[in-house]
């Protein structure tokens, strides 16, 4: 049994830090607000892991899963908020540029390594969840993968639950790391035209992952 969660641990390791919308997602927060707001993005995230894990071991999961209709509907949802995340951080930057000749001057930025009032751009945490639970593809991940990698002897849902927990921790561990570094690499990402630069990027990522996940197939 130990053999298989160590196993586990590693496949869910390597999900856990291949890129993806919620890097993206907190990375903008970090770039916009600093890193206590994107901090709080990385909780409404595991949130969200433990909100679908709940229902994934009460099997709801499965019945959203094998319902075309009720799939589609959380993948356009999904898809749509992405889009208007990575839109709004498009925006943002594109105000933050330095103004033109006899222009009013670019509304100042937090910077990274700073906090911001939560209320500048939204509530983190909900960012955070409402992204996470609009994500189709963590409905297909619990319900597909998840319980390929319970360890054997245990029952399904100890199992499913001891996944859940673990996943939302190394999500935890991973994102909050990330984070940190960004914080750490203040001094360079606080160059007005890095963070340009950073910001318009994430912008374009957002709302590619949301063009994919409108396009992907169920």
């Amino acid at each position: 049994m130990l053999t298989h969660f160590v196993a586990a641990t590693g496949v869910l390791g390597l999900l856990t830090v291949v890129p993806g919308p919620d890097m993206a997602v907190v990375t903008r927060r970090a770039l916009v607000a600093g890193p206590g707001d994107a901090l709080r993005t990385v909780g409404g995230i595991a949130t969200g892991l433990v909100i679908w894990g709940a229902l994934t071991v009460a099997g709801l999961a499965a019945v959203l899963a094998s319902s075309p209709a009720a799939y589609l509907t959380v993948k356009l949802l999904g898809a749509g908020y992405l889009v208007f995340l990575g839109g709004q951080a498009l925006w943002q930057h594109r105000r933050s540029a330095p103004a033109g000749h006899g222009g009013p001057p670019a509304r100042a930025k937090p910077r990274v390594g700073e906090d911001a009032s939560p209320a500048v751009v939204g509530s983190p945490w909900w960012t955070g969840l409402v992204s996470n639970v609009l994500n189709p593809k963590i409905v297909v991940f619990y319900t597909g993968l998840l319980p390929t990698l319970a360890p054997p002897g245990l029952p399904a849902a100890r199992a499913m639950t001891l996944l859940v927990l673990l996943h939302t921790t190394l999500t935890l561990a991973w994102l909050g790391g990330y984070v940190l570094l960004l914080s750490k690499a203040g001094p360079v990402l606080n160059k007005p035209r890095i963070r340009r630069a950073l910001g318009r990027t994430t912008g374009v990522a957002l709302i590619g992952f949301g063009l994919a996940v409108a396009s992907a197939s169920g």
